[in-house]
C-alpha cells in the first residue's frame, strides 16, 4: 500500500481463534519471565490477555498427548529457526483455551435463541457454482465467490447442529488441537505464533542493554535478546508447558 509515497507493506493473518467455541482463558507466552505479567487494568478485563508468569502461577499445561506434542512441536521448531535465520526475535506463542464444561453450563444457563445463521433455505448449490450472491438471514450480502472462506463456513455449519457440542470442526477451527481427554479436563487449545516481523536491530539491541543495566542477574529472563537465544528459550519453555 502506497500511503503519500511511500510504499507500507501489510501482513494479515486468519483470525487464530474460532467464532464458534468461546474462550475462557488467553495467553500471550514468549518463555521470558521478567516484566511478563498482566497489568492490573487488564486483569479487569472480561477475557484478559494473560503472560508467561501468570501462566506459571495458574498452573496450565497444554495437555495433548506425546504424539501430538511431537507433530506441534517439530512445527514450532521449524518455524522458530527459520525466524532465528532471519534475525527475527519478539513473537509470542497466542494460546487459547476453551472449556468444555464451563461451555455446556454456559449453554444450559443461557435462554434458547432463535438460530440465524445460515440454513438449507438460505443456501444452495447453485449460488455456489454460479459464484453469484449468497444470502443467509442476519448475514451480510454481496456477491461470494466459489473460492471464498464463507463458502468453506456455509459448508461445515450447514452440517452442525444446533446444539453444542464441544467437536472441533477442522474448516472452521483451523488453529484447534483437542487435549488428551482425562478424568480431570476437558479443553480445546487454540494456538498460533503471532508477531512474527520485529528484527533485532538497532533498537532492539538498545533496548536490551537498557534491560541488562536495569535487571543486572536477571538478563536471561527479559524478553529482549539475540534471536537465537530467544528460539532457544522459547522453545525450551513450550517443551515444559506442552505435556
Amino acid at each position: 500500500m502506497t500511503v503519500d509515497g511511500i510504499e507500507n507493506y501489510l501482513v494479515v493473518t486468519r483470525n487464530v481463534f474460532s467464532n464458534r467455541l468461546p474462550l475462557h482463558r488467553k495467553y500471550d507466552l514468549k518463555g521470558s519471565t521478567v516484566d511478563r505479567e498482566a497489568s492490573d487494568k487488564e486483569k479487569e478485563k472480561d477475557l484478559p490477555t494473560l503472560k508467561d508468569n501468570d501462566f506459571v502461577k495458574d498452573g496450565t499445561k497444554v495437555v495433548i498427548g506425546d504424539d501430538a506434542k511431537e507433530r506441534l512441536m517439530e512445527t514450532l521448531t521449524a518455524d522458530v529457526e527459520f525466524l532465528m535465520k532471519l534475525q527475527m526475535m519478539d513473537y509470542s506463542l497466542l494460546l487459547g483455551v476453551h472449556d468444555c464444561e464451563q461451555a455446556e453450563q454456559d449453554n444450559l444457563d443461557r435462554p434458547e435463541q432463535p438460530d440465524f445463521g445460515v440454513t438449507e433455505d438460505s443456501y444452495n448449490e447453485d449460488d455456489e457454482d454460479s459464484g453469484g450472491s449468497t444470502v443467509a438471514v442476519g448475514a451480510p450480502t454481496g456477491p461470494t465467490p466459489p473460492d471464498s472462506p464463507q463458502m468453506s463456513r456455509m459448508r461445515a455449519a450447514r452440517s452442525m447442529s444446533y446444539q453444542y457440542t464441544g467437536q472441533i470442526i477442522p474448516e472452521l477451527d483451523i488453529y484447534a488441537i483437542p487435549c488428551k481427554e482425562d478424568d480431570t479436563r476437558r479443553e480445546v487449545y487454540f494456538l498460533a505464533l503471532i508477531d512474527i516481523l520485529t528484527h533485532y536491530g538497532v533498537k532492539k539491541q538498545a533496548a536490551k542493554a537498557a534491560k541488562t543495566v536495569k535487571y543486572g542477574s536477571h538478563v536471561d529472563g527479559i524478553s529482549t535478546v539475540e534471536p537465537e537465544q530467544y528460539g532457544r528459550r522459547f522453545l525450551d519453555f513450550m517443551a515444559k508447558v506442552i505435556e
